[in-house]
């Protein structure tokens, strides 16, 4: 029956954490460390730490090892559910909401104006992570790997995976070379 808790607790830090995944650390923070008492204060930190060096939302990742930690892959996927279906149905009663209203003003008119934001959100996280890529290792292998990956994805159409994997492996080589 652990695996009823693995839902309520994780659909409760997540159907609460507005703003994503790290908003909602502290909730399940207290629904693991305080409330159920699945791991402690250090198996908490441990296992965020963890998570935040593998790609990927860190809620799931929480989730997913809180769970199989507690009921194996019962556990697991119970604590999947808990986190993915809250925002899985309210990103499908939004959808739908917006394609019944979709001839509104109010609609086109709020889905035209958050766009402008969303391009802002976008180039402020560019400029703070280009200015830290800049202040650890310089101008110059920005420079390469942002020049290299606007040719391959705007001009050559190349998928962003493969370029992520050339500067992942670059970054690896030349920047390991030099340390």
């Amino acid at each position: 029956m652990e695996w009823i808790n693995l839902i309520i607790g994780f659909f409760t830090a997540n159907i609460l954490g507005y703003g994503g995944g790290p908003s909602s650390i502290p909730l399940m923070y207290q629904e693991i460390v305080t409330h159920y008492h699945w791991l402690n204060d250090l198996e908490f930190a441990n296992m965020l730490a963890l998570g935040n060096t593998l790609p990927g939302p860190i809620a799931t990742k929480i989730a997913a090892y809180v769970g199989y930690h507690i009921g194996g892959l019962t556990g697991m996927a119970a604590a999947l559910v808990g986190t993915i279906v809250p925002t899985a149905l309210a990103l499908i009663w939004l959808m739908k909401l917006l394609k019944k209203y979709r001839q509104s003003r109010a609609v086109k008119g709020m889905t035209l104006l958050v766009q402008p934001v969303i391009a802002i959100l976008m180039i402020v996280l560019t400029w703070e992570l280009a200015s830290e890529s800049i202040q650890s290792i310089g101008w110059l292998h920005p420079l390469i790997i942002g020049a290299a990956a606007f040719w391959a994805l705007q001009i050559k159409k190349y998928h962003p995976a493969p370029v992520i994997l050339v500067a992942f492996l670059y970054g690896g080589i030349v920047l390991g070379v030099m340390a």
